[in-house]
C-alpha cells in the first residue's frame, strides 16, 4: 500500500526535477535562473522589523493580518491606480494567498483559464484541487486576448487568472487589454484572479490593474520581488467579501497569519520610493534583449525580470542542456508551458553575469 494520495501525482515537477539533477553538477554557473531580486531588503525596512521584534511583537497577528498593513496597502492601490482595494487580508506571501483562494473557489471539474506560458504554480495547484486548468495559447507575442479567452470558456469554466506583468515572459498588458478581459469576465461571470507581484517593475508603458474595472476581481500581491523580501513571506489579497472570508478561514487552520514582524515591516517597504531600482532593471532588461536580439529574436520583455527566447532548433530542453554543459543555469520553457520551444532567463543578476551569460548563449546558438 502506498502512503501517498493520489493528488500528488497531479503535480509534475519532472522537468524542473531534471535541469536541477543537472545543474547539482555546475560549479560557480552563470545563474540566469532564479525569480528573486539581485538586491538585499531596505534598510528601512530591516530597522522596522528589528524593532518591531525587539519591542514584543513575536506573536500570532489577527489571521487576516495587522489593520495597519491591511489599510496602508489599500491606500498603496489608491495612490498608484486611483482605486482602494476593499476586504483587504494579509497572507503568506503570493504564493500563500493563490493556495487559499484556489481552495476557496475551486470544486472538482471546475475550469480555470491562464495564459500560456503561465507561472509553474497555477496549473499544479488547479490539477491538484481537482480542478482543469486550461492553458490559453498567447503564442508568438505571449499576449492574452479577449478573443482567444472566449473561444476556451465552456460551462465549467469558473475562473481566469491574469499575471501581468508575467513570468516567464515579462510581457504586460495595458488598461485597455485588461479591460477586455474584465468585460469578457463580466459577460460569461467568472472570476478573475489577477497576480500583481510584478506590478511595479514596469519598464515602458504606464502601470496597470484590473481592480475597479469588474466587481468579481481577487488581487493577490505582496513583498518579494519589488521589495526583495523572497523569504520574509508576505503578500496581501482582496476582493470580494464572501471570498475573502472564506479564504481567511482556510488561512486560520493552515498558514495561520503572515509573520508578524514582517508584516509591520512591509508597511514601511509600501511608502519607499522604488523608482531607482525600477531604473536599474531597465538597465538589465534592455542589457539582455540587445545581446540577445540577433541570435534569438526575443519578445522585448515590459515588465518583471525574465525573457523567454526561442530556442535555437526549436527543442527548449535540448538547449537548456546544452546551456548547463557550458556552465550557464537557464530554465526550459516546457516547466512553464505546454510547449517545449523556449527557455526562461531571469535577468535579476548582477550586468557582469548578465554580460557573460549573453555571450555564451550566443556563442552556443552559433554552433548549433
Amino acid at each position: 500500500m502506498s502512503f501517498i494520495a493520489q493528488r500528488m501525482s497531479q503535480i509534475d515537477a519532472s522537468g524542473i526535477r531534471k535541469v536541477f539533477a543537472l545543474a547539482a553538477k555546475m560549479t560557480n554557473p552563470i545563474n540566469l535562473s532564479i525569480g528573486q531580486p539581485d538586491y538585499d531588503v531596505d534598510e528601512l525596512v530591516k530597522e522596522r522589523a528589528v524593532e518591531r521584534i525587539r519591542a514584543g511583537f513575536n506573536s500570532y497577528t489577527q489571521t487576516w493580518g495587522i489593520e495597519e498593513l491591511r489599510e496602508a496597502c489599500s491606500d498603496y492601490y489608491q495612490k498608484r491606480f486611483g482605486v482602494p482595494l476593499d476586504n483587504v487580508m494579509i497572507t503568506s506571501g503570493v504564493s500563500g494567498g493563490l493556495f487559499l483562494a484556489l481552495m476557496a473557489t475551486i470544486d472538482p471539474g471546475d475550469e480555470v483559464l491562464c495564459a500560456d506560458p503561465y507561472f509553474v504554480m497555477y496549473k499544479h495547484l488547479v490539477n491538484l484541487l481537482g480542478g482543469k486548468a486550461v492553458p490559453v495559447d498567447t503564442y508568438p507575442d505571449f499576449h492574452l486576448k479577449a478573443g482567444a479567452i472566449e473561444a476556451a470558456i465552456t460551462e465549467k469554466t469558473k475562473v481566469i487568472i491574469v499575471n501581468a506583468p508575467a513570468n516567464p515572459t515579462g510581457v504586460t498588458m495595458t488598461r485597455e487589454e485588461l479591460q477586455a478581459v474584465a468585460d469578457i469576465a463580466k459577460k460569461h461571470n467568472l472570476l478573475v484572479l489577477s497576480d500583481e507581484i510584478y506590478e511595479q517593475l514596469q519598464y515602458d508603458d504606464p502601470p496597470a490593474t484590473i481592480v475597479g474595472m469588474y466587481d468579481n476581481v481577487l488581487l493577490l500581491n505582496g513583498f518579494s520581488k519589488m521589495s526583495a523580501m523572497t523569504g520574509w513571506r508576505v503578500g496581501y489579497a482582496a476582493g470580494p467579501e464572501e471570498i475573502i472570508h472564506e479564504m481567511n478561514t482556510l488561512q486560520q487552520y493552515t498558514f495561520v497569519c503572515a509573520p508578524s514582524f514582517a508584516q509591520h515591516a512591509a508597511v514601511v517597504a509600501l511608502q519607499l520610493d522604488h523608482s531607482p531600482k525600477v531604473a536599474a532593471y531597465r538597465v538589465k532588461r534592455d542589457l539582455i534583449y540587445e545581446g540577445l536580439r540577433e541570435k534569438f529574436n526575443p519578445v522585448k520583455p515590459g515588465g518583471a525580470f525574465y525573457i523567454f527566447p526561442l530556442a535555437p532548433g526549436g527543442d527548449g530542453m535540448k538547449f537548456v542542456e546544452k546551456a548547463i554543459e557550458n556552465n550557464v543555469l537557464i530554465i526550459p520553457g516546457n516547466v512553464f508551458s505546454e510547449r517545449n520551444t523556449h527557455f526562461r532567463i531571469s535577468f535579476a543578476a548582477p550586468n557582469e553575469t548578465l554580460e557573460k551569460g549573453i555571450e555564451v548563449l550566443n556563442r552556443l546558438a552559433s554552433e548549433m
